[in-house]
């Protein structure tokens, strides 16, 4: 099968890996990467419109560029296509690809609970979020079997409850760790297992990017909602301690 790939960012690379391993796998990235997308395994196109024959397209763009991908595909896109999102946030991607997508393209929006650290090696033990939009229950099958193959668990949820759960999940962690980088937390000498555990939130979130941290906040509807919620917890322990 014919898998077309766009954006050969940290995750692109890393989707490369693998799926390069079970399809014939086209990567569109305008940063070029000839080179490393070919020592993969995948074939390198010039242009987004060279993957208008392929039967799976997947961005693997930031989620502020998703819409605008998509306008494009809708261009040159086949009927027959199934597109595929990796966003880490869902409502907003699911109605941008529902708006720019022709009707007789399928969507599955996903949002795979791993990345280029945590999978470096496998992805056995991984997860997947699966929300179902346009695409029929053959075809969800059909990949929760590929991927539970691939050793990885796969969840099906709407977009509104994925928002909901990965707003205290991850975005969640991803402020605190912000926080403790802002705060200048570093290891030291004398210390316990429990900072030692702190420390560890800095490796989920150090390698990636400062656009990824704002696109997850600005695009998930209860993002603020968690971390003012937060931020109040934090104020009325420092009351406690100031009474």
């Amino acid at each position: 099968m014919q898998v077309g790939l766009i954006g050969f960012g940290r995750l692109g690379s890393l989707f490369s890996k693998f799926l390069a391993q079970d399809s014939n796998l086209y990567v569109f990235n305008q940063g070029q990467n000839h080179q490393e997308i070919s020592q993969l395994g995948a074939t390198p196109v010039e242009k987004i419109e060279d993957l208008k024959d392929c039967k799976i397209i997947i961005p693997t763009v930031p989620i502020s560029e998703l819409k605008r991908v998509c306008e494009q595909l809708a261009t040159f896109i086949s009927k027959e296509s199934l597109v595929i999102d990796v966003c880490s946030v869902k409502e907003k991607p699911v109605e941008w690809m529902l708006e720019s997508l022709p009707k007789e393209v399928s969507i599955l929006g996903t949002h795979p609970m791993f990345g280029p650290d945590s999978a470096m090696n496998t992805l056995y033990g991984s997860k997947m979020v699966l929300t179902p939009v346009r695409i029929d229950e053959q075809s969800i099958e059909n990949i929760s079997r590929y991927l539970e193959m691939n050793g990885i668990k796969v969840i099906k949820a709407s977009a509104e409850e994925h928002d909901k759960q990965i707003a205290h999940s991850l975005l969640l962690t991803h402020f605190i760790g912000r926080g403790l980088i802002d705060f200048g937390i570093k290891d030291l000498e004398i210390d316990t297992k429990g900072y030692r555990r702190l420390m560890k939130i800095l490796g989920t979130v150090e390698n990636d990017s400062w656009q990824l941290f704002e696109d997850m906040n600005q695009f998930n509807p209860y993002a603020k909602e968690v971390r003012e919620s937060f931020v109040t917890s934090l104020k009325n322990i420092i009351k406690r301690l100031e009474e």
